[in-house]
């Protein structure tokens, strides 16, 4: 019995560790090229171009990637999905030296993001669909609390690197550290063996299958209820979150200081939260964890646009990165626990495609909205909503939430 429990336990970390790895890669890639984009060219057009192709391509293949990750081995579409970006950037790497004019540079680093985006919509469902064939069901919210802490750690470090070999290097030299990050992954993934995958579904085309996938959604409550909250959720994480750096630049002051500080202790925080999940798990009641983050959110979202205090906003982020991390590793975990094995896959291209979506069009709401009404007023009421989203769905809610998520 404890030989076959620390096998499974060496396999879930070795696993998350070469995702770990191959996400570093990624994430100083998609650095790199923003801020390339935006020291080369200085205009808003472009790198809102690289924006939504970074995101648009991810949120339409979500779908197809779900049921290709119900229907074949996980372990080989998520190692192609990775070979196929190494090749897609190395490929470009080849190219470059042969690049003479800035225009035809950009077309291609938007056709890279354009490709690398579909990979991460192939990868991403199966990578959470493999989290709970490897983890026992009653350790499934302490691995991905460990999981959620070692992304956090990565998103922590990948853009202090990016900038580093970009400074020191070239973008030739960012792009091959994806390549090297790439087979080291690859190489550990292919290491574990995974539990044999219930794959029922073989022939029947791949709309009838995201058709059943959708389906399923709506004749399951619970599972359209945790969709929902998590794209209202990441669609109001933007103006507390991602337009922290300009609330910051307007009232504190636009030095790197102020900006580096809070990215600091937003990652800071994410990274506390995915340790304390690990550790502590989360109440008996997973409802009441996922609510409770939600009402500590808002609350911080409420306090960093009340505050003229620049060290409390500090605070204030801290603890709003800690709630970030309570809230998405509950919610990925409840998917996990009350997801038919058959549907996993779907419902986790789903879930990234609501945060492809979510997040961009926050981000096309919040941001000219805050040139026209002060971003604190915003992000106040984004709080709110959130500190009140808990309470009217436990009143709404309370007799299906509690009998599925408890």
């Amino acid at each position: 019995m404890q030989q076959a429990q620390d096998t499974w336990k060496k396999k879930i970390i070795l696993f998350l560790i070469s995702q770990s790895i191959t996400l570093f890669g990624s994430q100083i890639v998609q650095m790199a090229i923003v801020w390339y984009v935006t020291l080369h060219t200085t205009s808003g057009a472009w790198v809102a171009v690289f924006s939504v192709c970074s995101y648009l391509p991810q949120f339409l293949v979500s779908f197809v990637g779900g049921v290709w990750a119900d229907r074949y081995n996980r372990k080989f579409l998520i190692i192609g999905a990775d070979l196929g970006i190494a090749i897609v950037t190395f490929s470009m790497i080849l190219i470059m030296p042969y690049i003479s004019t800035e225009i035809v540079l950009l077309s291609l680093l938007i056709a890279m993001s354009i490709l690398r985006s579909i990979g991460a919509g192939i990868q991403s469902p199966a990578v959470n669909a493999v989290i709970p064939q490897l983890v026992p069901a009653e350790n499934l919210m302490r691995y991905n609390g460990i999981n959620a802490t070692m992304q956090s750690v990565v998103q922590f470090s990948a853009p202090a690197v990016a900038g580093i070999v970009l400074s020191v290097g070239t973008l030739q030299n960012t792009l091959l550290i994806d390549i090297l990050t790439a087979i080291v992954g690859i190489a550990l993934f292919a290491c574990v063996s995974l539990p044999k995958q219930d794959k029922k579904i073989t022939s029947s085309p791949i709309l009838s299958d995201m058709k059943s996938g959708i389906n399923y959604v709506f004749s399951q409550k619970n599972i359209g209820i945790l969709l929902m909250i998590y794209g209202i959720f990441t669609f109001l994480c933007v103006p507390a979150g991602y337009l922290s750096g300009l609330l910051v630049s307007r009232i504190y002051g636009d030095t790197y200081w102020y900006l580096t500080a809070v990215e600091i202790c937003g990652f800071g925080g994410m990274v506390v939260g995915g340790l304390l999940m690990s550790v502590w798990g989360g109440f008996h009641k997973r409802s009441k964890t996922m609510f409770s983050g939600l009402a500590v959110f808002g609350i911080m979202a409420i306090g960093m646009g009340i505050t003229q205090i620049f060290l409390l906003y500090l605070i204030f982020m801290i603890c709003y990165g800690v709630a970030l991390t309570t809230i998405q590793t509950t919610i990925t975990t409840l998917l996990q626990e009350n997801t038919n094995v058959s549907m996993q896959g779907r419902i986790f291209g789903f879930m990234g495609a609501m945060y492809a979506i979510c997040y961009p069009f926050g981000m096309v709401v919040f941001g000219p909205l805050a040139d026209i009404i002060s971003l604190q007023w915003i992000m106040i009421s984004s709080g709110i909503i959130l500190l009140l989203m808990p309470i009217f769905l436990w009143l709404k809610t309370k007799q299906e939430m509690g009998r599925i998520m408890d």
